[in-house]
């Protein structure tokens, strides 16, 4: 399970983050985990939740958003919605796509307590 690997790196981000601008908790993680990140969602919060005790992020809410994946058809020459990566271009049912959307997995914001 890879999202544990990732969770540990969201974290180690977050604390470099309180070190740097010097806070304490968080209230809010807000995350961007695209649909063709390869990311189960529920175990990256999972994970999150059970390295996050002793943490700045011990008790944050964390909210994740889903964004679409998109792909630039090599065939047609145009941006197409990729709901699954494998699936055939929308408009020409070709197989010849590169990923361009929804690929990511970021911290957009926090949420924090400076006290």
């Amino acid at each position: 399970m890879h999202e544990v690997s990732l969770a540990g790196d969201v974290l180690a981000s977050v604390e470099a983050a309180a070190k740097r601008e010097r806070f304490v908790r968080v209230k809010v993680l807000r995350l961007e985990v695209g649909r063709l990140a390869g990311v189960e969602v529920e175990a990256l919060r999972f994970a999150l939740e059970a390295i996050a005790t002793g943490t700045c992020l011990a008790g944050a809410r964390v909210e994740v958003e889903e964004p679409s994946g998109s792909a630039w058809c090599m065939t047609c020459n145009a941006t197409v919605p990729l709901a699954v990566r494998g699936d055939p271009c929308a408009h020409c049912g070709g197989y010849w796509l590169q990923p361009n959307g929804g690929t990511e997995l970021r911290i957009v914001d926090l949420t924090v307590d400076d006290a």
